[in-house]
């Protein structure tokens, strides 16, 4: 809707993606009817952005700040998305990981305003009819999520809506995606944590979840609901428990548009910080071995997308997994024990059962990545035998949030000697040892899933394929700089993130031509076909 559509006076100043507040102009006021409903000062955005960061920054606490912010997205939605990418370092923090895990933990009980939809058992049957209560037709970017499985945090139930509305907030304002295409859906399907559902607050189904075929079904009739209403739309799967992620990304993928960021975003930035991290260490690419802590969903995608990467280098299939190790809460992968998930098998090598301890030290990886969600996990016994077997060992601590990392970066540039190159899931502060200050950068999936997003947007794709996340990874190690990897980080700046979501957009949007997953014809200037679509909240 826009403002010569006929709304005027209060209606305007109650529509988030229409109000300016304090900054319509004397003319606006005349002619939108506005007169006598604002103070009289005609501010500017910059000066409105000046109240916000005075407002949110006197704040005590980072949940008081989320508060705020998802206040600010309900009354005027190009402030809040200006003020966020004016200051991505400072408030993507707040709206994701780490502040967005206390949010959906206190979800009810901070909930002001109905934002997103919902859909419960209860709905079989009529998910289709009920889409048509959502007030735009032209979605183009679901994210979806049935709470089961939030960040490092356990189920969560209705309480993880917080992250579709969070990872749709970082679609607008890292790659420009409209808002008003996008869909944050919540599968209430129930929960399992007893303290929900006896929490008096609590704002979801009261019941333990849906599981089996009923579960599979009310998923099949969402999903096809969707192809229906909303054609174009691409679904992101989020935070689903590991056997549940695995199996509706398979039944799907080859379906309709969807992936699974968790599994498939998760790899690709984790990809491009390993591809970076070679400039520093000197190792290259093909030469590495690479072992995972912690064997679900996440871990295990990055490995299979890893062994697109090695094979991309001219490896067989059997040669890219030789590389690829996995230690679970049992010990080591290895083919003789009889507990392994169907999606660990492949990974399950021809070798003596051993420790993690015993397992670094036995299989020496030049790179050491955990996707545990325990935090801790990375001793100082751990690093220091990475400091012994490498010169530069690669540590990428991705739990999330900040809370579950397997170690902090403090713990990582110290116990190695300043020898490390760390990642992490969430931020860490810059670290000063023996006179020289780290700044390591974060390996967040918002690197990641906003680019591949625009790009499908962009082209129409008809699928994610793994050659789209392959080519993501690729752009986004181009983006770091010798700058960055002087200052120890092997992501670029958060604030060139909207440059690097084109690049990686313009990168699937490639991949999709040249493969003939495209329903839209190829642009003569694709870059500036991104450029020109992307949201611009400025007024």
């Amino acid at each position: 809707m826009t403002q010569d559509q006929g709304m005027t006076g209060f209606n305007i100043l109650l529509n988030a993606a229409l109000n300016k507040s304090t900054a319509f102009t004397e003319e606006e006021r005349d002619r939108l009817k506005l007169r006598g409903l604002l103070p009289a000062s005609v501010g500017s955005q910059a000066t409105q952005i000046e109240r916000v960061l005075e407002n949110l920054r006197r704040k005590d606490s980072d949940i008081e700040r989320y508060i705020a912010l998802m206040a600010l997205m309900g009354r005027n939605e190009r402030l809040f998305y200006r003020t966020l990418m004016d200051h991505i370092d400072e408030f993507m923090p707040i709206v994701y990981t780490p502040t967005v895990g206390q949010a959906c933990r206190e979800f009810a009980h901070i909930f002001r305003q109905p934002r997103g939809f919902y859909i419960t058992p209860q709905d079989r049957g009529r998910i289709r009819s009920i889409l048509d209560n959502w007030p735009t037709d032209d979605v183009r970017v679901i994210v979806v999520t049935d709470g089961q499985r939030i960040l490092g945090l356990g189920d969560l139930g209705a309480n993880g809506m917080g992250i579709p509305i969070g990872k749709l907030s970082l679609y607008v304002a890292c790659a420009g995606i409209q808002p008003n295409q996008c869909l944050p859906v919540m599968l209430d399907v129930g929960t399992n944590n007893k303290e929900l559902r006896e929490d008096s607050l609590y704002l979801g189904v009261r019941r333990e979840r849906l599981e089996g075929d009923a579960y599979d079904e009310l998923i099949e009739e969402f999903v096809m609901a969707v192809q229906d209403k909303f054609p174009r739309a691409l679904i992101q799967f989020e935070d689903f428990l590991t056997p549940n992620a695995y199996r509706l990304l398979n039944a799907y993928r080859d379906r309709v548009l969807c992936f699974n960021d968790d599994i498939q975003g998760t790899a690709s930035v984790a990809l491009a910080g390993v591809y970076a991290s070679t400039r520093i260490s000197g190792i290259d690419f093909s030469d590495l071995t690479i072992m995972f802590l912690g064997a679900g969903s996440a871990a295990t995608g990055i490995a299979d997308l890893m062994v697109e990467a090695f094979k991309d280098k001219g490896m067989s299939e059997e040669q890219a997994r030789r590389r690829l190790w996995f230690v679970d809460i049992n010990g080591l992968v290895v083919k003789s024990r009889d507990d392994l998930a169907e999606h660990n098998l492949p990974y399950a090598h021809d070798h003596k059962p051993l420790s993690f301890a015993q397992a670094v030290k036995e299989i020496k990886p030049h790179v050491l990545i955990g996707a545990t969600g325990a935090p801790g996990a990375f001793t100082q016994d751990i690093v220091a035998s990475m400091a012994k077997i490498n010169e530069r060992p690669v540590i990428f601590a991705l739990s999330n949030p900040t809370s579950r990392a397997e170690c902090t970066a403090e713990q990582a540039y110290i116990w190695s000697k300043g020898r490390v190159i760390f990642s992490s899931g969430s931020p860490f502060a810059p670290v000063t040892l023996n006179g020289k200050t780290y700044a390591p950068g974060q390996g967040n999936n918002a690197y990641i899933f906003p680019g591949i997003g625009l790009g499908a947007v962009i082209c129409e794709a008809k699928h994610i394929c793994e050659d789209m996340f392959l080519a993501a990874a690729k752009k986004l190690a181009e983006q770091v700089t010798q700058e960055d990897l002087k200052k120890g980080s092997v992501y670029p700046p958060l604030n060139a993130i909207r440059n690097a979501s084109l690049e990686i957009a313009k990168a699937v949007a490639q991949v999709a031509y040249d493969q003939g997953l495209a329903n839209a014809p190829r642009p003569q200037a694709l870059e500036q076909a991104i450029a020109d679509y992307m949201y611009d909240p400025y007024y």
